[in-house]
């Protein structure tokens, strides 16, 4: 079942993008992420319909490097540009419902999710006096839930003040409710964050160069990409030798038990709460099927080795029995 385009709104431009200067760093960044991760291999269910959860017959991820086209939700064959517009439109429409959405959906757990995400990532850490700045950026986080964890734990957690992070979001409006929750943190908080409004897949090399950031950071929005390799390389790329890329994502449940009820609720509650809380059914068919189209853990593990990163040990991190995962990946120095 295809999410119903003609009800979402296409993209609006912002009226001005906000390219929020990226200030370098004198001193060297100290690599404090890590990049390894224990659990056991997870079992990959097989996917299924909204209509019909026990079955497995939902479309495979698409390949858009391959094809030349890439999907929206399950519908296929749409230009990288197309979707770029269809996903701006759904995040213009969900912005302001975005995070209680977000607990509605998960019953919080995106929240205990997030809080372990920045944990293993220990942004701020340095083993000198003074601590090492770092550059971490976070890419679709428009409405700054990884952000503002970053720089709290870094400043609060390892007493870092040094820590600046960017937040890059292709949705002004996302963008926008970030900026007004920023207003919210600590003086120095608010002196370290930065915003900028660009596509993941095709940052402006002048306006982000090679090798600048420690850390990349996304979370729940790769899987909206146009062309998810594409960003993957442009990770690659602005990432200092040494630097980590980390993911969380949601992904696909290693219980079929569990897969079951995951999908009965994803697809017969999601877009009913979608339509009562928000007014907006469509756009949250659309998110609904866009986890369904999303990679399993080893076949994501494998993009990103092939972008180029170091993965260690099984690369990836189960949370809640595979609703989501963490994945992280080096680039070789």
């Amino acid at each position: 079942m295809a999410a119903r385009p003609s009800v979402l709104r296409a993209a609006t431009r912002a009226s001005r993008p906000c390219h929020s200067s990226i200030n370098s760093y004198s001193r060297p960044a100290q690599r404090s992420f890590t990049t390894t991760t224990h659990n056991p291999r997870p079992e990959i269910s097989s996917a299924t319909t909204p209509n019909s959860p026990s079955h497995s017959q939902t479309p495979p991820p698409n390949d858009a490097s391959r094809h030349g086209t890439t999907h929206f939700g399950f519908q296929d064959g749409l230009s990288e540009s197309e979707k770029t517009e269809r996903v701006a439109g759904v995040f213009h429409s969900v912005a302001e419902s975005y995070d209680r959405m977000n607990d509605l959906m998960s019953f919080g757990w995106h929240r205990i999710w997030k809080d372990h995400f920045v944990s293993s990532l220990n942004p701020g850490l340095s083993s000198s006096l003074p601590p090492r700045p770092q550059r971490v950026l976070d890419v679709a986080g428009g409405t700054g839930d990884i952000a503002f964890r970053m720089l709290h734990h870094a400043h609060v957690v390892n007493h870092n003040p040094d820590v600046h992070v960017t937040i890059s979001d292709i949705n002004g409006s996302m963008l926008a409710v970030g900026k007004q929750r920023s207003l919210k943190l600590p003086a120095s908080q608010q002196a370290a964050l930065s915003f900028l409004e660009a596509d993941a897949t095709s940052i402006p090399p002048s306006v982000v160069p090679d090798n600048t950031f420690d850390l990349y950071t996304v979370a729940f929005g790769i899987r909206n990409f146009s062309n998810v390799p594409a960003a993957l390389a442009e990770a690659y790329r602005v990432l200092k030798p040494g630097g980590v890329f980390a993911c969380l994502e949601f992904s696909k449940v290693n219980s079929s038990l569990l897969d079951a009820v995951y999908k009965r609720w994803s697809f017969a509650a999601i877009p009913l709460i979608g339509q009562l809380v928000a007014g907006d059914r469509d756009s949250y068919q659309y998110l609904v099927e866009s986890i369904e189209r999303f990679p399993s853990q080893p076949d994501f593990r494998r993009m990103i080795r092939e972008a180029g990163f170091e993965v260690g040990g099984q690369g990836w991190e189960d949370l809640t029995g595979g609703v989501a995962a963490i994945h992280k990946g080096m680039k070789p120095l």
